[in-house]
């Protein structure tokens, strides 16, 4: 500021005043409030909010930010520290951080529409587990899959819990469980030609009960055979009904039966000399 004084004489007096006019003063940050969000949100500043900032001289302050991410325990869980500053037109500027943390709190999901239902089936065609897999909003997953086995009232007669469990890298994990129930109703098979079922024999001609053997298609049979006697009109008269039984571990049987008529029609033979024949 410039102020000229003149007198009456036209004398002239001159004093200058001059002010230097500095902006010392940072802008004023008003930030958005802390926030805890999932893994997979939308983390940036249109879901978390934008920092406003006002300013002694500049009526619009330029707003910046900047994240650091620090890892957590696992790659769902971590830290965003977003650095925000606001800087005036002369360089004065002010930070301020917000911290927005995350963390995985949904398990996966398994990939296949149609999981395995419970089912029932024969000892001998248990199926092989199929083989599943499993997404995750924040990473990947596995599937591991196991078979706990319930024991029935015999050894091929039984329940298998067939579990899969889907578990992402945070430790998360989604779980399906299969009942399947084994059963066995298939009944042993001989090995053997079976004998003829009907046979016809002297009565010094009873043939021994030949060894029959059995299969099963659950494991292992037994064959235990038997003979049942009906007499007839004399002692050598008579039939017997042969019936070999195969048995499995679950009591399931398989028969056959041979029905023996055994007979007496040879007259008896004189032992010593007969007497001579006298006219």
């Amino acid at each position: 500021y410039t102020f000229t004084y003149t007198d009456c004489a036209g004398n002239v007096s001159v004093y200058t005043y001059t002010y230097n006019v500095k902006d010392t003063t940072a802008p004023i940050l008003t930030l958005p409030a802390n926030a805890t969000a999932e893994c997979s949100a939308d983390l940036s500043t249109i879901a978390f909010g934008n920092a406003t900032a006002t300013d002694n001289c500049d009526p619009n302050p330029v707003i910046t930010y900047e994240d650091v991410t620090t890892n957590g325990t696992c790659p769902g869980s971590y830290k965003i520290t977003r650095t925000w500053t606001a800087t005036d037109a002369c360089g004065n500027f002010s930070t301020a951080d917000q911290i927005i943390s995350t963390a995985d709190t949904t398990a996966p999901e398994f990939v296949e529409a149609n999981l395995p239902g419970d089912i029932t089936v024969e000892c001998s065609t248990i199926p092989v587990a199929e083989t599943l897999t499993a997404t995750d909003n924040c990473g990947t997953a596995s599937v591991t899959v196991t078979d706990v086995r319930i024991d029935g009232n015999c050894t091929n007669n039984y329940t298998i819990k067939r579990t899969w469990i889907a578990t992402d890298e945070c430790g998360l994990t989604k779980t399906h469980i299969q009942t399947i129930t084994v059963q066995d109703t298939t009944p042993p098979t001989f090995v053997e030609a079976l004998p003829a079922t009907n046979l016809v024999v002297e009565c010094d001609a009873v043939p021994t009960a030949e060894i029959l053997t059995a299969t099963d298609v659950c494991g292992s049979a037994t064959v235990s055979v038997e003979d049942v006697r009906t007499d007839g009109s004399c002692a050598n008269s008579y039939t017997l009904a042969r019936t070999w039984t195969a048995t499995d571990a679950c009591g399931l049987k398989t028969r056959h039966t041979q029905i023996i008529v055994v007979r007496d029609t040879k007259a008896p033979t004189f032992v010593g000399t007969l007497p001579p024949t006298t006219a």
